[in-house]
C-alpha cells in the first residue's frame, strides 16, 4: 500500500474497522477490494450503519465472497430494504484471488475483512488481508505491547 492510498483511506468520512482482527491475527499481506452493494446498502454504510464484527472471506468458484457482514437496513428503505448479513461479492484481480486461493489452502491461513471505508469516488471498498492464526501466547505478548505503549504515552503527556 502506497502513502497516497493511505492518506485517502485518511481523509474517508466512513472507516468501519474490524478492531479484533489484529488482536487475533498475524497480517501477512492485505488487499484493497471493491464491494458489490445494492442501493439501501451503499446508502447505509455511507450512515457508517455496518459491521465487521465475526465476518470473514471465502473463496466459492473462483469468485472472492464476505460472509457474516451486517449491514443495518436503511432507514428510508421501505420495501426495497435489503438483507441484513447476505454474502457480499468482493471484487479483486484474477491473480489476486488464485494468490489468496492457493494461500488459503495451507493450514492456519484465512482472509479477513479489516476496513470498509468509501474511496474518492464513493465507492465502498474494503481492506483484506490474508492471515495466520495467532496462538494464545502470541495474544499475551500484544496485550503486553498495547500496555506499554499506553504506558509510554502516559509518562510522555505528564513529561511535556
Amino acid at each position: 500500500m502506497n502513502k497516497q492510498q493511505e492518506e485517502l483511506r485518511k481523509k474517508s468520512p466512513i472507516q468501519i474497522k474490524n478492531r479484533k482482527a489484529s488482536f487475533e491475527y498475524f497480517f501477512i499481506e492485505e488487499f484493497t477490494a471493491g464491494i458489490v452493494l445494492t442501493g439501501t446498502e451503499i446508502k447505509s454504510i455511507r450512515l457508517g450503519k455496518a459491521s465487521l464484527v465475526d465476518t470473514y472471506c471465502t473463496i466459492i468458484n473462483g469468485e472472492l465472497w464476505v460472509k457474516g457482514m451486517n449491514i443495518s437496513p436503511y432507514f428510508y428503505g421501505s420495501y426495497n430494504n435489503h438483507d441484513l448479513k447476505r454474502d457480499r461479492k468482493l471484487l479483486l484481480t484474477r491473480r489476486e484471488i488464485n494468490r489468496l486461493a492457493a494461500a488459503t489452502k495451507q493450514t492456519g491461513y484465512t482472509i479477513v475483512p479489516l476496513l470498509v471505508f468509501i474511496d474518492e469516488k464513493g465507492r465502498a471498498k474494503m481492506d483484506i488481508a490474508l492471515c495466520k492464526g495467532k496462538k494464545e501466547f502470541d495474544k499475551r505478548q500484544t496485550l503486553k505491547e498495547k500496555e506499554d505503549r499506553r504506558e509510554m504515552d502516559r509518562a510522555m503527556k505528564v513529561y511535556k
